[in-house]
């Protein structure tokens, strides 16, 4: 899993920081989102996937990782994978 945000488009809800604070903070220049850890351990895919979900500006992506699409069987992946 990768988490990867565009600053640009970022307003400061503090959404994610609240969310998830062992991957996101805000800057203290203009509160707009910091990545602390792009590559999440398993044990904070969770956090990073709520986190995305509830940014009222959309600005954070989490990219999976194929093989654990495959292995929970997601549609479209095993096909491209194989």
């Amino acid at each position: 899993m990768r988490i990867r945000v565009d600053r640009s488009r970022c307003r400061g809800a503090g959404q994610c920081a609240l969310t998830a604070p062992a991957l996101f903070d805000q800057s203290e220049e203009d509160g707009t989102v910091v990545v602390l850890n792009d590559e999440p351990p398993p044990e904070l895919a969770d956090a990073a996937r709520r986190a995305a979900a509830l940014c009222p500006n959309s600005v954070i992506r989490v990219i999976e990782d194929a093989a654990e699409h495959i292995e929970h069987g997601a549609p479209g992946l095993k096909k491209a994978a194989e």
